[in-house]
């Protein structure tokens, strides 16, 4: 069903929205969810209409410890067999995640509220992270020869070994990439999973989790288990062996202390002050809808969005214009089609913190380029791109992250200044620089204190299977992608063997002889290192 963007929300329940996801089928996605005979239900709120989109099982402390202990126990067997088993399975999923696009981007839209054109992203992102996994985890984590502690007298070999279970804490804002997106390598490396997906968007792991087993998943291999994360936090962190969060900065603090008092590893993705720099030779056809797509992806509500545009004075007028006249062209609308260009906020909460920070930034004597209001007429949370210059230290929105479709604008007299200005923040997650010397672009960039950097693109370029992702200061810790990606869920261990005599002093020399030869082999072996395996 496509509505027109100026059209008023449909007097319909959400599910009648589509065919393909029917009361009967969230019926079923509900009682995949690991949950001993609930009592409690949690009902899903579609952002669309604000009507209740289907209800799933308010998990316990005690089902997070069950699905912690059925995931060990089956991944057990899972651990013994070859990455090329393994591999064939995640091969199977990436086909029948495309081959079932249409039912998962309703899915993901009816209970996030995000475009369709955005939900098709994670539909890729997840198929591209299986078959990714699949060809590679064997070079990542296969046994390798290790030079030993002496030549000769020494061999090495490193070994890794699964964790045994990854407990995965995913958000809103990316149901089915960041619920699924970090459990494929998981999953790879030999470990069970649990998954805790966010409460206002559970629907998307639960589809996943039952794709995978159809692609020949172990039953039990990977959990799911619908809740509150204030309730369910904690007993992941003291059911799993390692820790997996995406979420606010504040949050992430806390569960990173939980795993530390545990002495349990931990990565996390977290917020994002996102800065965009567009340079005195940049390309304005190219910079300006780059800055829009950075600005209105998923409506903002992205970790590694742009909510600081710093522009050379050289452009600034040109650019900020042609950037407020865009963003007032975005298509807004609810519509299970390609048609719009940016969906809904998620929900009451949100769209109270992106009005609460406009508000100030206004009150304050900031001035409204484009937006700046919510649209009712769309559904109950739906607000507009907005753009707003004379943004000032004193206001929320100047470093606080929105987590919506705004920006602020400010003009810089110099190159250094937009770095300068980049750097002055507390999160370090991703950055956009816009020129036409890409060559200068990627000296810039090093200079930009952000675990990501894309030159003449906002955020896309950088997330990519092969690369790592994550960010600086307060974004994160650890990364995720590439080998980094997958091999921070195995322990690493190393295996020598000793071969003719000991490394220790021989009965034929006395201790004094000993360091005498040693210390002489020692000159020796730094000019043959380089040859030495």
């Amino acid at each position: 069903m496509s509505l027109s963007t100026q059209s008023e929300a449909p007097e319909t329940t959400a599910r009648q929205w589509s065919p393909r996801v029917s009361a009967a089928l969230l019926g079923r996605l509900a009682a995949r969810a690991a949950a001993a005979a609930a009592t409690k239900t949690i009902a899903v709120e579609a952002p669309f209409t604000g009507e209740v989109l289907g209800q799933v099982p308010h998990g316990t402390p005690a089902d997070v410890a069950a699905a912690c202990a059925t995931a060990r126990e089956a991944q057990q067997e899972w651990a013994q067999r070859s990455f090329a088993e393994r591999a064939a399975v995640m091969l199977r999923f990436h086909d029948l995640v495309i081959d079932n696009a249409a039912e998962i981007l309703d899915i993901i839209q009816l209970e996030s509220g995000k475009a369709r054109r955005h939900a098709f992203e994670e539909v890729l992102d997840v198929a591209i992270q299986a078959r990714y996994y699949a060809h590679t985890a064997a070079a990542f984590l296969e046994p390798r020869r290790r030079q030993g502690a002496l030549p000769v007298l020494t061999k090495a070999w490193e070994y890794h070994h699964p964790r045994g279970v990854i407990g995965i804490i995913s958000p809103w804002n990316y149901p089915l990439t960041l619920a699924v997106g970090d459990a494929v390598p998981a999953l790879m490396a030999g470990n069970g999973v649990v998954v805790k997906p966010d409460a206002l968007t559970p629907f998307s792991a639960l589809w996943a989790a039952g794709l995978l087993e159809e692609a020949g998943l172990p039953r039990g291999l990977l959990q799911v288990v619908t809740g509150r994360g204030a309730e369910l936090g904690k007993p992941l962190v003291d059911g799993a062996d390692y820790l997996l969060f995406t979420g606010s900065t504040a949050t992430g603090r806390k569960v990173a202390a939980l795993a530390a008092e545990r002495l349990k590893d931990s990565s996390m993705e977290l917020g994002g002050k996102n800065a965009l720099l567009v340079l005195p030779d940049a390309s304005l056809r190219r910079a300006v809808p780059g800055a829009v797509r950075g600005i209105t992806s998923n409506s903002g509500q992205l970790c590694i969005s742009i909510e600081r545009v710093y522009v050379h004075a050289a452009v600034y007028d040109v650019f900020a214009a042609r950037l407020a006249e865009s963003l007032r062209a975005v298509r807004l609308g609810p519509s299970l089609t390609f048609v719009e260009d940016m969906g809904s906020l998620v929900g009451a909460d949100q769209l109270a913190k992106v009005e609460g920070h406009v508000a100030d930034a206004v009150g304050k004597g900031a001035v409204v380029l484009a937006g700046g209001g919510a649209r009712p007429d769309l559904g109950p949370y739906f607000v507009e791109p907005t753009l707003l210059a004379g943004v000032s230290d004193d206001m929320d929105l100047c470093r606080a992250e929105t987590f919506g479709p705004v920006a602020a604008i400010y003009r810089c007299d110099s190159v250094q200044e937009m770095v300068d200005r980049a750097n002055d923040s507390s999160y370090g997650l991703n950055a956009s620089i816009w020129t036409r010397d890409t060559r200068f672009g990627r000296e810039l960039a090093t200079r930009v204190e952000a675990g990501t950097v894309n030159i003449n693109e906002a955020y896309s370029a950088t997330w990519a299977s092969a690369s790592p992702m994550g960010g600086f200061k307060e974004s994160g810790l650890g990364r995720r992608h590439g080998s980094q990606g997958i091999v921070k869920f195995n322990e690493a261990q190393t295996v020598a063997v000793e071969r003719l005599m000991a490394i220790d002093t021989p009965p034929f020399l006395s201790h004094q002889q000993y360091a005498t030869v040693m210390s002489a082999a020692m000159k020796l072996l730094k000019y043959a290192a380089p040859l030495i395996k």
